[in-house]
């Protein structure tokens, strides 16, 4: 899982539209309208978005993610160390009895400082940057309807990263980073 914040803006003058052999033009000049926030887990759950980053958005879209999977005993989750991923999120905001029923079903599993990379979502959050999200929204509803229809497209297509990384990669590319851990 990961996530990625996006502004929503309005031009202060009319883009000039594309037409053969040129791209869209617009004004370095905007308005801001706001932020959202875009949640990405693996490909068939889709993303997430929501106005902000806070606790409560984190422990809402785990919870929408759970609920994808009843019948799953476990649900392995991986996320890097950002302030809002803790268990505390989830008391915040569902209450005690709900959240302790809801973690029972999810096992979170950290990468290591500096190497989010190795999350396999935040691949996915690039690639969704680079095909639908690089440009203007001029609000939330506009944002999600174009995530929304691209996932569902790229679901379609079977399209999905393609992960080569290994342990024995892994063990070379990190071992600088911890290398004062396996020596003593």
């Amino acid at each position: 899982m990961d996530e990625k914040p996006k502004q929503t803006i309005s031009d202060m003058r009319k883009p000039i539209p594309m037409k053969p052999g040129s791209p869209e033009r617009y004004d370095y000049e905007y308005k801001r309208k706001g932020t959202a926030n875009i949640f990405a887990v693996e490909p068939q759950v889709g993303k997430g978005i929501t106005k902000r980053r806070r606790k409560m958005d984190f422990a809402t879209f785990v919870s929408e993610v759970l609920a994808r999977y009843p019948q799953a005993r476990k649900v392995h989750i991986i996320l890097d160390n950002l302030n809002t991923h803790f268990l505390s999120s989830f008391t915040q905001t569902f209450g005690e009895d709900q959240a302790k029923s809801m973690l029972q079903k999810v096992e979170f599993h950290y990468t290591p400082k500096h190497a989010s990379w190795l999350n396999i979502a935040e691949i996915e959050v690039n690639v969704t940057d680079m095909e639908c999200t690089n440009r203007r929204f001029k609000d939330l509803k506009s944002l999600e309807l174009e995530v929304n229809s691209w996932t569902r497209r790229r679901n379609r297509e079977r399209r999905k990263i393609r992960w080569g990384f290994d342990k024995e990669k892994a063990d070379k590319k990190l071992s600088k980073y911890y290398a004062n851990y396996l020596s003593f």
